[in-house]
């Protein structure tokens, strides 16, 4: 924006000037030939005025000295020519008046004075001629007629025009001078602004912008941007606060309820045990919905400590865990035994656990879900940005590609997964936890069939700064084929789709509830 200002300020001082010094320029050049016009003016005048007599007398000895002498002095060629047009007397041998008078001496014979009608500007290179006509009886027998060279008019003129871009280039100078360090100062509120919006958008909410230098506009504008942002987070800690507590409230009137709902069977009369069971099966789920939201709500408090994590020994140890208690469903890992990636602490096992509990619970009993886990690579809209990507690829019955941009609101299920047991919270915590780490989630459908998520995490390479912001490369469907295959012929190589590779065009990948 500096760079911008600066243009168009000197934009608006090279028009100023150029009006003011333009005008200058040509009343110059035109002031210039008019006192060169009227001294010759004058000085053709008294050798018309000198050559009547002669004429008459036929004494011309005179005259042509008077000639002789003027040209000498001036440089100024100088003749008398009567009306066929024939020299009678010249200042120079051989100066071809007819040639060079042209109009002027038919002008002049004809009885009509000079007069200025163009001017000397630099690059005109003809000289300056004047005719007057010479009158004997009140009839015009001659013509005098002077040929002034106009080297010096232009040499003046190109000085002055040079002391006038000079004067031009100086202003421009100085305003330069000046402007930059005004621009700085005006600029700082709006750069420092710009900065504050960037880490409340990334979640530091503590975020402020300084008052203290710029305009008084600039200042009140931050000052009132600082009272928002207060207000907001005053308003999402509030919010915060009020699910936490009130998860926290609800869990143990829950299980007092699950408890003496239980303690009915007793008491049920032949027939109401299915009943029973499902009411028991309606509080353990509202009691894992009230896990999930407060599980949500730790995710989004954000100000989370960026720890370096290595991806590939978390999610091997993730899916060891998980191929323990899911014995109907074959969890495999492929990728790199070791990925380093900048991350929220402890965030990165929550997502690979919320991954894979995604897959298998909507992939179904026989599936096979697939960890992968890439090496550092360039990320396709951020190439100077190295990352790691984490793949979880199962090979259930997938997700319409239309429900894909809404999977990820809360609490959203799909048409044919309503039954399915669940919160609809999983990948939600997923998404706000890879965003908090500087990262982004991408969704797209496996081939032949099923879903394939991918989290993209900055890598931790040397020491480098912490991560930021991540932009998802925009999913259009069937642009790419499954990951699966080449994840599973290859154990140290990243799936096919890994985050070099992501699919382009469409709309912004959508996320599933798990």
């Amino acid at each position: 924006m500096l760079r911008r200002m600066l243009v168009l300020y000197a934009s608006l001082l090279l028009v100023v000037l150029t009006a003011l010094e333009v005008p200058l320029a040509i009343a110059f050049a035109g002031r210039q030939t008019q006192n060169l016009f009227i001294d010759q003016l004058n000085d053709t005048a008294r050798f018309a005025s000198l050559a009547e007599p002669a004429l008459r007398s036929g004494e011309t000895v005179t005259l042509r000295a008077e000639l002789s002498r003027y040209d000498a002095l001036y440089g100024i060629a100088a003749a008398v020519v009567d009306r066929d047009g024939e020299v009678v007397l010249a200042s120079r041998a051989g100066t071809d008046i007819g040639r060079r008078a042209g109009r002027r001496l038919r002008d002049a014979l004809s009885g009509e004075r000079s007069d200025v009608d163009e001017v000397v500007w630099p690059w005109r290179r003809g000289p300056l001629v004047v005719a007057e006509p010479v009158g004997l009886g009140g009839r015009v027998v001659a013509a005098v007629v002077t040929i002034a060279p106009t080297t010096q008019v232009r040499a003046r003129t190109v000085r002055r025009w040079s002391e006038l871009a000079a004067a031009g280039l100086g202003a421009l100078l100085v305003f330069g001078l000046a402007a930059v360090p005004l621009t700085r100062w005006f600029l700082r509120p709006i750069r420092e602004l710009d900065v504050a919006t960037g880490e409340l958008s990334a979640g530091q909410w503590q975020a402020r912008v300084p008052v203290t230098t710029g305009p008084a506009e600039l200042r009140r504008l931050g000052e009132h941007f600082n009272e928002m942002v207060a207000a907001l987070g005053r308003v999402l800690e509030q919010q915060r606060s009020f699910v936490s507590y009130a998860g926290h409230q609800m869990r143990n009137p829950l299980a007092a309820l699950r408890l003496r709902v239980e303690n009915l069977a007793p008491h049920v009369p032949p027939g109401g045990e299915d009943d029973l069971a499902l009411a028991v099966d309606e509080v353990t789920r509202l009691g894992r919905i009230l896990d999930g939201i407060l599980a949500l709500a730790r995710a989004e408090g954000g100000n989370y400590p960026i720890r370096v994590v290595d991806c590939g020994r978390v999610a091997r140890e993730q899916v060891d865990a998980r191929r323990r208690a899911s014995p109907g469903v074959r969890i495999r890992y492929r990728g790199a035994s070791h990925a380093a990636a900048y991350a929220v602490q402890g965030g990165v096992g929550q997502i690979v656990e919320a991954l894979i509990d995604n897959a298998v619970k909507f992939a179904g009993p026989g599936a096979t879900v697939t960890v992968t886990v890439s090496r550092p690579r360039a990320f396709p809209d951020a190439p100077d940005v190295p990352v790691v990507g984490i793949d979880v690829v199962d090979d259930g019955p997938g997700m319409p590609e239309a429900d894909l941009a809404n999977a990820t609101q809360r609490f959203w299920r799909g048409a044919g997964q309503q039954n399915v047991d669940g919160t609809g919270l999983g990948l939600s915590i997923v998404s706000v936890l890879a965003e908090a780490s500087g990262g982004t989630v991408l969704l797209m459908p496996a081939r032949p069939r099923g879903l394939h998520v991918r989290v993209v995490l900055p890598a931790a390479t040397g020491s480098g700064p912490p991560p930021v912001p991540l932009i998802p490369r925009p999913w259009s469907p069937g642009s790419s084929g499954s990951p699966r295959d080449a994840a599973a012929a290859d154990t140290s190589t990243p799936p096919t789709a890994g985050p070099g590779t992501a699919p382009r065009g469409g709309p912004p990948p959508g996320r599933p509830g798990g």
